[in-house]
């Protein structure tokens, strides 16, 4: 009698930028019928791991697009911005029309990246813009696109750092004239932006409220009175999602152990890892795995 066997799923991958033949490196555009041209739909569908930025927006149609598990929904004049490391997963492209644009960490300047916050992980993923900045904003994506595409008409050199100062005015507008969707109604108080580094650092080593507060100087409550002002959940809610957030992404990506994951994200053991995961999603590490890959066990 054979025995049950479980297929494992394929693994999600990382994937690295690669800029087209001749073109300079560093940054690609194109339109999404080039992309559905390039990609065929199922493996556009596959779960995704770039170390690159994407920006994405629209100019007809709609699109449902996923990001690190949760669901976005694109209309003209939206963009979604997806970070390095982040999960995502295309949805139906057949009725959206609109612009891709890749840029490869460290293709713009120190100060782009500051002004711009490119490199802060709680940086929103969908942007609706304001009345007042679209047509701003798809004059600039415009005129990158048609830098991108003169290719050839100027030095390299030059050529490169047209792109780079257009792409630097795109993201500027972008992080600073655009309403996130889920924008708070006003800025956070700053005992909360400092837990929320100190949780991004350190979410690994502790997952104890009383820890952050010690290393901060605040007490316990006020962590969770100014974290539930700010995010809507509480200090301890705050540092498990994040705690949840990463151990999704490595199931995701990854076809490391449950052993090795709970030990990457501080717990004491494989069961340990496995109970606080499942009271927390509803499911066990695996079975999230097969879900999120898009199968599940054969036998």
């Amino acid at each position: 009698m054979a025995k049950n066997r479980q297929v494992p799923a394929p693994r999600i991958p990382r994937i690295p930028f690669t800029a087209p033949a001749g073109a300079p490196t560093g940054v690609e555009v194109l339109a999404l019928d080039d992309l559905r041209r390039r990609a065929p739909g199922e493996q556009l569908a596959i779960p995704q791991r770039p170390e690159f930025h994407h920006l994405l927006t629209l100019t007809g149609g709609a699109l449902r697009h996923t990001v690190d598990f949760a669901t976005y929904t694109l209309e003209p004049g939206s963009w979604v911005w997806i970070r390095p490391g982040q999960v995502h997963q295309w949805g139906d492209l057949i009725r959206a029309e609109g612009t891709l644009i890749l840029f490869q960490q460290g293709f713009l300047t120190p100060a782009t990246v500051t002004t711009a916050r490119i490199d802060d992980p709680h940086a929103p993923v969908l942007h609706r813009t304001l009345p007042a900045d679209a047509a701003a904003l798809r004059l600039a994506a415009d005129h990158l696109s048609a830098e991108f595409h003169a290719f050839g008409h100027l030095p390299l050199e030059i050529h490169t750092a047209a792109l780079r100062h257009l792409l630097s005015v795109l993201v500027l507008r972008l992080a600073h004239l655009t309403a996130p969707a889920d924008a708070p109604s006003s800025e956070p108080e700053p005992t909360y932006l400092r837990f929320r580094d100190a949780v991004e650092q350190d979410f690994t080593r502790t997952r104890r409220v009383e820890d952050y507060a010690h290393a901060l100087g605040y007490s316990a409550r006020t962590l969770s009175r100014a974290t539930l002002a700010a995010a809507g959940v509480g200090a301890k809610e705050f540092i498990d999602r994040r705690v949840v957030l990463e151990a999704k992404r490595l199931l995701a990506h990854s076809d490391q152990t449950s052993a090795r994951i709970a030990d990457r994200l501080g717990f004491a053991s494989a069961t340990h890892f496995s109970k606080y995961f499942h009271h927390r999603t509803g499911q066990t590490p695996i079975a999230f795995r097969d879900t999120i890959r898009g199968h599940g066990v054969r036998r």
